[in-house]
């Protein structure tokens, strides 16, 4: 039961009540991908294509769609991945998840949150002092 409601009110879920009920109106499922998110259609936009969403499987992240079903759901290619056998090619990379926020986030060489001092440069910013 705490599921269910977790499921409804928590928006970062990404299966709010009003999704939960345009789902079962109008959505029909198109398939789940290895990660466990379920990609549906239904109904029109005003340009007269076809709905297209996802409801993740826990977060809701965007960085979460793989890249077959990225080219659906953005209306890319008309044939979803379940249709056709969809291989990677070898240049793609692997999934990985958005750190952006978390302890293990990018930080550039020269960014305030690197531990340390820069190295100077030639072009380095010199503030103005009055005599």
């Amino acid at each position: 039961m705490l599921k269910f409601f977790k499921q409804i009110f928590i928006w970062w879920g990404g299966n709010t009540i009003n999704t939960r009920f345009f789902t079962w109106r109008a959505g029909k499922k198109i398939g789940t991908d290895f990660l466990g998110n379920t990609y549906y259609e239904g109904g029109l936009h005003k340009d007269g294509y076809p709905r297209r969403w996802v409801i993740y499987k826990n977060y809701s992240e965007a960085s979460l769609i793989p890249a077959g079903w990225h080219g659906w759901i953005h209306h890319r290619v008309n044939t979803p991945p379940v249709d056709e056998i969809y291989r990677a090619y070898d240049w793609e990379k692997a999934h990985q998840p958005n750190l952006t926020g978390s302890q293990f986030a990018y930080f550039p060489k020269g960014s305030i949150n690197v531990k340390g001092n820069r190295d100077a440069v030639s072009s380095d910013y010199r503030s103005w002092r009055p005599k």
